[in-house]
C-alpha cells in the first residue's frame, strides 16, 4: 500500500507538534514520566525569577518553577514550584530567592529541623533575599560586610531620629508634654483631696469610722438584750414546731365533712329540718291559720256583742259574722287561699 505525500506530511506535522508541546512543558519543569507535586511560595519581590528556573535544596536541583502569578495590585506574587524529586521538607523550612551572576535566578529551600513535613500542594514560608552583591561581599570580605551592616543600621537609626525630629513630631511631643503636665496637676489635686479624705481629725473617712465605732459600741451594750431576743425567737420556733398541726388539720377536715353532711340533709326532704325548709305544706298551713286568726280578730272588733254580752235587758245580737277579714293593706294584708 502506497502512502501519499499528504499523509506523510500530516504525520510528521503531528509528531513535531507533540514534540514541541513536550519540550515546552519540559522546559517549564513539568514531567510526564515521573511523580511530581507542587509547592507554593508567596513573595513581594521575585528579583527576576521566571518559569523553568531551578529549585535547589543543599545545591541539588529538586524541581523547577512552574508558574508565577499575581493580582492587579502587585502586592503579593505567588510562585508555583514543581518538585520532581520526592523529598521531605520540614514545616519550618524557608524558601529564599537567590539571584546569580550568570543571570539565572533560583529558589533555594533552607531545610528546618522540625519532625513534621509540609504536605504536598501546600505553601512554604519565605524570606526576602539580601541581594547578590551582599552575598558576594559576605563571602569575599566578611569584615567589610559587617561594617556595611553596621553602617546600614546606623543609617536606619538616623532616619528614625530624623523622623522623630520632624516638625509634626515635635508638635506631637509638645502636646504629649502638655498633657503630661496636665496629668501631673490633676494627680496633685487628687492627692490633696485624698489627704483631706484621710485626715484623722476632719476627714470624711474619720467620721465614718467614728460612726461605725459608735454603732459597734451600741451593739456591745445591747448584747444581752439581743441574746434574750434570739432565745425568745428560738423558744417560739420550738413551740411552733411542737404543735400537732396534722391532728388539727384532721379535726378541721372532719368538721368540714360533718358540715357538708348537715347541709346535704337540709337540702333533702327526709328530715324535719329538711321538710321545714323544702316542704310548702307547712307554709300553706301557717298562711291559712293566719288568715283565720285575722278573720276572727276582725269579727271580734266589728261585732264584739256576739262574743261578750253584759247587758241584762239587751236583746240578743243576731247579726251574721264576718266571712272576709277587714282590708288592712299596710300591716296585715289578707291572702286568699
Amino acid at each position: 500500500m502506497k502512502i501519499s505525500n499528504e499523509t506523510k506530511i500530516g504525520t510528521l506535522t503531528a509528531i513535531a507538534i507533540a514534540l514541541l508541546f513536550l519540550g515546552f512543558n519540559f522546559l517549564k519543569g513539568k514531567t510526564f514520566f515521573g511523580k511530581s507535586h507542587y509547592l507554593f511560595a508567596k513573595y513581594t519581590n521575585v528579583q527576576g525569577l521566571a518559569p523553568s528556573n531551578p529549585v535547589m535544596i543543599n545545591g541539588l536541583q529538586v524541581g523547577s518553577v512552574y508558574s508565577i502569578t499575581t493580582d492587579k495590585n502587585m502586592k503579593e506574587i505567588l510562585v508555583n514550584m514543581n518538585l520532581t524529586k520526592d523529598v521531605n521538607i520540614p514545616v519550618n523550612s524557608i524558601a529564599i530567592i537567590k539571584p546569580s551572576l550568570l543571570g539565572i535566578t533560583s529558589v533555594e529551600i533552607t531545610l528546618g529541623d522540625a519532625h513534621t513535613y509540609i504536605p504536598k500542594n501546600d505553601t512554604i514560608a519565605t524570606k526576602p533575599s539580601s541581594g547578590i552583591f551582599t552575598d558576594v561581599l559576605s563571602k569575599v570580605d566578611p569584615v567589610l560586610y559587617q561594617v556595611t551592616k553596621a553602617v546600614t543600621s546606623i543609617d536606619s537609626i538616623m532616619m528614625s531620629v530624623n523622623h522623630i525630629l520632624d516638625p509634626n513630631a515635635k508638635n506631637n511631643i509638645s502636646a504629649v508634654l502638655a498633657n503630661l503636665n496636665t496629668t501631673t496637676a490633676n494627680l496633685i489635686g487628687a492627692s490633696a483631696s485624698l489627704t483631706t479624705l484621710l485626715n484623722t481629725q476632719t476627714g470624711a473617712l474619720a467620721g465614718t469610722l467614728n460612726n461605725l465605732n459608735s454603732f459597734t459600741s451600741n451593739l456591745d451594750k445591747n448584747n444581752g438584750k439581743i441574746t434574750s431576743l434570739v432565745d425568745n425567737l428560738d423558744k417560739t420556733a420550738t413551740n411552733l414546731s411542737q404543735l400537732d398541726l396534722q391532728k388539727t388539720l384532721t379535726v378541721l377536715n372532719t368538721t368540714i365533712g360533718d358540715l357538708k353532711s348537715t347541709i346535704g340533709k337540709l337540702n333533702t326532704t327526709t328530715g324535719t329540718a329538711g321538710l321545714l325548709l323544702n316542704d310548702t305544706k307547712l307554709y300553706n298551713n301557717l298562711t291559712a291559720t293566719a288568715n283565720k286568726l285575722n278573720l276572727l280578730l276582725d269579727d271580734l272588733k266589728t261585732n264584739p256583742k256576739r262574743y261578750v254580752n253584759i247587758s241584762v235587758f239587751g236583746k240578743k245580737n243576731t247579726s251574721p259574722g264576718l266571712t272576709v277579714p277587714l282590708p288592712d293593706t299596710v300591716n296585715a294584708p289578707y291572702i286568699k287561699q
